[in-house]
């Protein structure tokens, strides 16, 4: 290395640890109280590209220059899931562990294809996720891998069903025939994975919901009938524990004696809910599920981890390596019996170190501390509920066993989106909405670290001072 070189690494790290102080300061006073943030910006479309340079720069500028753009332009224009009023969508927020864990992956920059591209990575999500499969309840058999979405991890299972059920598709591509079952509750990304994978649209079936919104399993019985008597195959069921508009949990035993009589893939949704397995008292939601072929859950949505970080289990890795595994001779590794390759069981090769900041926040809050955050959650949500119901102006829409509210003004459906226009605008608070049964609906969800029964009672109110 020449001396030219070695000055300029030398100056590289320095100047990275000035700036590096300085932002570590702002990111500890930013999760400490975001509250000084507008929970959305007050941008209209285009805006922040205006005010960027159209090039990028010819010649280097001081680090420190991109951290003012930071707070002069991007911060600006930034929508903070981080802030306790964030309660559209489902909460997604980093805790101060998992973002010093994200750092050290950063700086680590390790890429786990195989197990000697990145032993720790390799070998730190294994042990972590052996750690969470116990806290969740799941037999030992459940083989774990962190993708970065449900989306992805939803994705993966398909594939691995897929697999199952034509073991030749990998060479002559998907067999029209094979058909897939959801609800018209479960989330869109099975549907995507259905186009992507080849399956097509027009073989998933989407199956209507009883009164609480869940699955009805004998309107999927009767579906697979159908399907075999038209000479179909059917594949493939998602159940979801937690779904994406009303947070409903799906009658899993039910639905997996339906797919164990016809050797259908059971996979359980629960990227949302399935944090709420580790609470002793929820544990209940987890029913029946030890008996699908895969589960994902999502440490980025209610464990307070960093995005991304899905995970997914499942009790066929050799389905999923039989679908994904593809070993060039640049890639070939001598086997090992406690040597796991990564690349192996997923379409991607390059892997991020998603471990470490999972690990950091597991070790730093423990079980009980997770536990205590999302019984709080909970307890609010029911509270909030409560108050809800006691008002004749508006009416709850879903139930509410986890911790989103589901409820709309006694009004049309434009008064509510006005309403929610309205407590948006107020900077404090994020609302999300939906249809159902038809009608546009208010979701209000709970599940941000630092969200508090004031900032609930805070958004109640806003709410109320709305009409």
């Amino acid at each position: 290395m020449s001396d030219s070189i070695r000055l300029n690494s030398t100056q590289v790290a320095e100047d990275f640890r000035r700036a590096a102080h300085q932002a570590v300061d702002w990111i500890a006073d930013y999760l400490a109280d975001p509250r000084e943030y507008p929970v959305l910006p007050a941008v209209q479309p285009g805006e922040l590209t205006d005010r960027l340079p159209q090039s990028g720069p010819e010649t280097g500028e001081p680090i420190e220059r991109s951290l003012e753009d930071f707070h002069n332009l991007i911060l600006p224009a930034t929508t903070h899931w981080n802030h306790p009023g964030f309660m559209a969508f489902f909460g997604s927020s980093a805790s101060g562990p998992g973002v010093l864990g994200e750092m050290l992956c950063a700086a680590l920059n390790t890429n786990a294809m195989v197990w000697k591209s990145g032993p720790a990575s390799t070998e730190l999500e294994q042990t972590v996720l052996g750690w969470y499969r116990q806290w969740l309840g799941l037999p030992e058999d459940f083989f774990g891998v962190i993708y970065d979405t449900a989306s992805m991890s939803s994705t993966h299972a398909m594939a691995a069903a897929r697999q199952l059920a034509d073991p030749e598709c990998r060479q002559r591509g998907s067999r029209g025939n094979l058909t897939a079952y959801i609800s018209t509750q479960t989330h869109s990304s099975i549907e995507k994975a259905a186009i992507a994978l080849g399956i097509g649209q027009e073989n998933v079936r989407k199956l209507e919901v009883d009164d609480e919104f869940r699955m009805r399993p004998d309107l999927l019985a009767c579906a697979i009938e159908q399907d075999l008597a038209a000479g179909r195959k059917p594949f493939f069921v998602t159940a979801t524990v937690g779904t994406t508009s009303t947070t409903s949990i799906d009658p899993v035993p039910e639905i997996a004696g339906i797919a164990e009589r016809h050797g259908l893939w059971l996979h359980v949704d629960s990227a949302y809910g399935g944090a709420a397995a580790i609470v002793p008292e929820l544990h209940h939601i987890f029913n029946g599920v030890e008996r699908a072929h895969s589960v994902v859950t999502n440490p980025h949505k209610w464990l307070f981890t960093p995005s991304d970080c899905s995970v997914f289990y499942t009790r066929r890795p050799d389905m999923l390596r039989e679908a994904f595994s593809l070993i060039p001779e640049y890639l070939r590794t001598k086997d090992h019996p406690r040597a796991v390759n990564l690349m192996d069981y997923g379409l991607q090769l390059g892997r991020r170190f998603r471990a470490l900041k999972l690990w950091f926040v597991m070790r730093y809050f423990g079980r009980q501390g997770l536990q205590q955050i999302l019984r709080n959650h909970v307890r609010w949500t029911q509270e909030l509920t409560a108050q809800i119901r006691a008002d004749s102006r508006f009416e709850i829409v879903a139930p509410t066993p986890l911790s989103v509210v589901c409820f709309r003004l006694r009004s049309t459906d434009e008064a509510n989106q006005r309403l929610i226009d309205k407590v948006n605008a107020s900077g404090k608070v994020f609302l999300s909405g939906t249809v159902l049964r038809g009608k546009y609906t208010i979701r209000l969800a709970i599940g941000n670290i630092g969200t508090t029964w004031a900032d609930v009672e805070q958004a109640w109110n806003l709410v109320k001072a709305a009409v």
